[in-house]
């Protein structure tokens, strides 16, 4: 308890999230602790040991953990009171040097996210109420869910020297002189298996990108006791494997067609070939497209590598179609009528100018649920007007119902 109070803003933030131990082994406690919210004070007081000289900067490291968070109303991934996350802990000599982190680490998340997850996102700067407790400022990815509602799928912290005077973590520098370390640290965590699933998932089930899926193609027997069939089903697959692609023969006994046809269908593999006599003999085989529910013809004789095309669009076709989905639903506003009608109506992203005073915000997320999800990096300064206020407003910020 005493390390997490240090950080007078720190622990302000976290305190309604805290999970506290007073009693164990049927004693009370010298003094309490708190069960892991995250790692920044715990690790900090070693890092005031470890840094000693310029020599031993930038100081990088990483650690996948179980945190917990005291949520009142849980959802599945979203939010839970105990979740995994990759965090990382970095301390350089320069503020030029920790913000160059936070950046990497931020597209670093959107990389995964966009690249490999198929979930398009935005990254931005959050606002002074919104930012990490603690830190000196907070950039976002965040991703619109087919409801409208965002989500915010990583952060990455700029903590100035908020934590690095309290902790006493300094250095001598190459002059002989004391100085105190800039610090980042930077999460990403279990909530990104909800992106995926509500992005992408049909009333079918799961459907995942190719770069993800655990199997790639699944091939299904007409007949699970045809061993003919099975065997050629088999050697197809073997010869797919030897390509680097991930599939999986469901020659299941008893289990019917449709319900293996289903089966695939509801984890979410991207590709499916039924196989039968017919298709043994002929010179094409059909392939079913999970994401669009629909069929595409593909050459026996080069199937390889006409599967692996064939992944590799479907994992830029989910892409797109998330994307232009977010892009579709980004409302521009200018009054708070609009914004009121646009968030009953519309749902997604709103996007207005806003002069990034405290009590506005506090006062739209009363009246409408919505709250400031971030200020893009790409956004110019321009000459605007506040959409509640009316008064003079540099940037234009996005704001949404979130999870």
């Amino acid at each position: 308890m005493s390390l997490i109070e240090r950080e007078a803003d720190h622990v302000e933030g976290f305190a309604p999230e805290l999970a506290i131990v007073t009693h164990g082994g049927g004693k009370k406690l010298e003094e309490p602790l708190v069960v892991r919210p995250t790692s920044e004070t715990i690790m900090y007081e070693m890092y005031s040991k470890w840094i000693q000289s310029y020599r031993d900067l930038p100081m990088c490291m990483n650690q996948w953990n179980n945190v917990v968070r005291w949520e009142k109303r849980t959802y599945f991934f979203l939010r839970s009171m105990e979740f995994l996350w990759q965090e990382a802990h970095t301390a350089h000599a320069t503020h030029e040097e920790a913000q160059k982190m936070v950046l990497d680490g931020l597209n670093a998340y959107a990389e995964v996210s966009e690249n490999i997850l198929a979930v398009p996102v935005i990254k931005g700067v959050k606002s002074d109420s919104e930012r990490f407790a603690g830190a000196f400022q907070t950039t976002t990815i965040e991703s619109m869910m087919p409801d409208g509602k965002a989500l915010q799928s990583g952060t990455s912290h700029d903590l100035g020297q908020n934590f690095s005077k309290p902790f006493n973590i300094s250095f001598q520098d190459e002059q002989g002189d004391n100085q105190f370390v800039w610090q980042t640290s930077f999460g990403f965590s279990t909530r990104v298996i909800g992106s995926l699933i509500m992005t992408h998932g049909d009333d079918q089930g799961l459907v995942f990108p190719p770069k993800i899926a655990p199997v790639q193609v699944a091939i299904l027997p007409v007949r699970s006791d045809d061993y003919r069939v099975v065997e050629f089903c088999q050697s197809l697959a073997a010869r797919m494997r030897n390509q680097g692609i991930r599939v999986e023969v469901d020659a299941r006994e008893r289990l019917s067609l449709g319900y293996r046809i289903n089966d695939a269908e509801m984890r979410g593999i991207p590709l499916r070939i039924e196989i039968g006599p017919r298709e043994m003999a002929a010179a094409e085989l059909q392939l079913a497209v999970r994401h669009l529910q629909e069929k595409r013809k593909l050459s026996l004789d080069h199937i390889e590598e006409g599967v692996q095309k064939l992944l590799d669009w479907i994992q830029d076709d989910m892409f797109a179609r998330a994307k232009k989905r977010m892009e579709k639903n980004i409302h521009d506003v200018a009054t708070f009528e609009e914004f009121k009608e646009a968030m009953e109506t519309k749902k997604g992203f709103i996007r207005a100018y806003w002069d990034e005073d405290p009590e506005t915000e506090a006062t739209v997320k009363e009246l409408t649920k919505a709250t400031t999800r971030c200020v893009p990096l790409d956004e110019p300064e321009s000459e605007g007007v506040d959409f509640f206020t009316g008064r003079p407003a540099k940037r234009r910020w996005l704001w949404a119902q979130s999870y």
